[in-house]
């Protein structure tokens, strides 16, 4: 019986010592600080944003737009390593992990703290500070913005909009629409907690430019068109003291040449006053000795505009007095 109790002893020792060894080792790897920042990396690297998000709920958020927390913003990770690992004065784990976004080495610092124990034998942890970085989006002369895919608006042109990104990310912003174009701005979110700044400056295209010049060219070949010395509703005209003679007769001799620039109002731009010339050939007789005569002059004038973007990438384009 002595020996039957000292054999179930030693057997109840040797699972006792494996158990407490096994509740060491997973301590020091699943469920230590560097287990749970690995946890949410490995979630991002996996396209899971919910698990992510839940994982970064331990922490609260900073302000800010959700819209890029997606799966679309989520950089490819590779590569992902424990770089290292140090406890401050408070018991905050910092915790930091290098890996490849997109191709790109980084290397970002999480901050980690305690948060009891499962079964008061497995470690549980939360962020301290939040996973979460923010990216500060200014879009210049319009409102909207292309991020990775998305297509995004901030609620005012020229103001930063902030918006929430996971951490790390890599993000690729531009706007491409049928008259707007602007180039493309890369940025990283490696900084949990803090904020990264980005400008997207919108200008106009080749297309806009020229679809605006044969608008403005018809309108004034329009005003051409018109038998008239001061045609209607027009940039040009020529006064007369004599009586005419022949019906008037306008054609355009140079163009304007059409530049766009930024308006401040929403969806609006302008084209700033341009030189033209357009020729006029009338019959003319003098009030004074009944000669006839023809005036056959260069007549010069300036035209300005404001372009409104319609729906349906329609241009509405009005002249300014």
């Amino acid at each position: 019986m002595r020996r039957e109790l000292l054999t179930l002893s030693i057997i109840l020792g040797v699972v006792l010592a494996a158990f407490g060894a096994t509740v060491l080792i997973l301590n020091s790897t699943i469920y230590s600080a560097s287990g749970y920042v690995g946890s949410y990396l490995d979630a991002l690297g996996r396209g899971d944003v919910a698990g992510a998000l839940e994982l970064a709920a331990t922490a609260q958020a900073p302000n800010g737009s959700d819209e890029l927390l997606t799966l679309e913003a989520i950089a490819e990770l590779t590569d992902v390593r424990l770089v290292g690992q140090v406890v401050d004065a408070d018991g905050i784990h910092r915790v930091t992990f290098g890996y490849l976004a997109n191709g790109i080495p980084g290397q970002s610092e999480f901050a980690v703290a305690a948060a009891g124990a499962t079964f008061g034998l497995f470690s549980n942890w939360r962020f301290n500070t939040s996973p979460l970085g923010v990216v500060e989006v200014t879009v210049l002369n319009d409102r909207r913005f292309i991020a990775n895919g998305l297509n995004l608006r901030v609620p005012e042109q020229g103001r930063a909009a902030p918006y929430l990104a996971f951490t790390p990310s890599a993000l690729e912003l531009c706007h491409e629409t049928a008259y707007l174009q602007a180039k493309r701005v890369t940025v990283a979110v490696t900084e949990s907690g803090r904020a990264t700044t980005a400008r997207v400056a919108v200008e106009p295209n080749e297309n806009f430019v020229e679809q605006v010049q044969r608008q403005v060219d018809a309108y004034l070949d329009d005003c051409a068109s018109q038998q008239l010395l001061l045609p209607t509703g027009c940039p040009f005209g020529q006064e007369i003291r004599n009586r005419v003679s022949t019906p008037p007769s306008w054609s355009i001799s140079s163009y304007p040449i059409v530049t766009i620039s930024p308006s401040a109002a929403d969806e609006q731009w302008l084209v700033p006053r341009a030189a033209a010339t357009a020729r006029l050939v009338v019959g003319v007789q003098s009030l004074f000795d009944g000669t006839v005569s023809t005036f056959d002059e260069e007549v010069p004038f300036t035209v300005a505009y404001t372009i409104g973007l319609l729906a349906n990438d329609e241009l509405l384009v009005t002249p300014i007095p």
